[in-house]
């Protein structure tokens, strides 16, 4: 059976030689299916010298042919991620997908669910956060008024697991990721935004550079509003929102600590309080630190940087 297979993937990797463009994007589009539908295929096709093509079709002026290469690429990713990012080439055929005018939802969507996959390895999200065109890329399109929710969450997802990876954050600031998160969190009702734009916010504010930018934007008032129980907030934002402002003062100076004391209304209190006793284990233990802090039961010199 295997070797069947492993005949198919090498006829339709000699088809994407063809010197006709539709023998080219049906072989493409097979081999799209065949990694969607036949997990065994990912290696075999994976192995079959297929990458370095499917990479370069990322540039490919048709439309086509680029959303199911990266579709593609990214089903082969689930299960062979060092060979995709050994690749050459591979993060610049991304980005150049993600920074195209022409490019089509599905493929900015593909695109950025790629790099997602890809960052759930902890030794490539140095690698993917250095390329700033990236970063860039993904900024702009949770910044477009035109992209589609499902292209926004996608790129958020991507934007997170970049962020885990703490020498990335500032990086991310610089390129003007903070504005772009708030204004989703402000002005964006669709179902899950708000909760995966506060899920980057908590981590982004786990660096020094953040206290300034969440200055600049009332980012510390709007964190505040969500955790008003009466504001309709999901737990999952309000959850993030408490992580957000602990990061924000663990990584800050005594300033941004008083900050967030001045910030903190009643209401916002009672919804920490809510977070510390029904909240999950994680974000429990987060909420009464914070409020031991706003307490002024904790100075910033007293507390422990714990891992984000």
């Amino acid at each position: 059976m295997m070797e069947v297979k492993r005949r198919t993937v090498r006829s339709l990797v000699n088809k994407l030689s063809s010197v006709s463009e539709q023998t080219q994007i049906e072989a493409i589009c097979e081999l799209r299916l065949m990694s969607k539908h036949d997990p065994e295929s990912r290696s075999l096709i994976a192995e079959s010298g297929v990458l370095p093509i499917l990479t370069e079709t990322l540039f490919s002026s048709s439309p086509t042919a680029q959303e199911n290469a990266v579709a593609t690429l990214l089903n082969l990713s689930i299960s062979n991620r060092d060979l995709l990012m050994s690749t050459r080439g591979l993060l610049d055929a991304l980005s150049h997908l993600l920074r195209l005018p022409s490019a089509t939802p599905s493929s900015l969507q593909t695109a950025s669910a790629t790099l997602y996959s890809l960052l759930v390895v902890d030794q490539y999200r140095p690698i993917i956060g250095a390329k700033r065109d990236i970063v860039f890329a993904l900024i702009d399109i949770i910044k477009n008024p035109n992209s589609p929710p499902r292209s926004i969450k996608d790129a958020l997802k991507a934007l997170f697991g970049i962020s885990l990876y703490p020498l990335n954050r500032a990086t991310m600031i610089d390129l003007g990721v903070v504005p772009a998160l708030f204004a989703l969190v402000v002005k964006d009702g669709r179902i899950g935004i708000v909760e995966d734009a506060t899920a980057v916010i908590a981590q982004v504010a786990g660096c020094y550079e953040s206290g300034d930018a969440f200055k600049k934007v009332s980012g510390i008032g709007v964190l505040m509003d969500l955790l008003d129980l009466s504001t309709g907030s999901s737990c999952r934002a309000r959850e993030n929102s408490v992580s957000g402002l602990l990061n924000l003062i663990q990584s800050g100076d005594e300033m941004v600590t008083e900050e967030v004391r001045k910030n903190c209304s009643s209401a916002a209190l009672d919804g920490i309080s809510d977070i510390a006793e029904d909240g999950s284990l994680k974000a429990k233990s987060k909420a009464t630190s914070l409020l031991k802090i706003l307490d002024g039961g904790e100075g910033i010199q007293d507390i422990h940087v714990r891992e984000i």
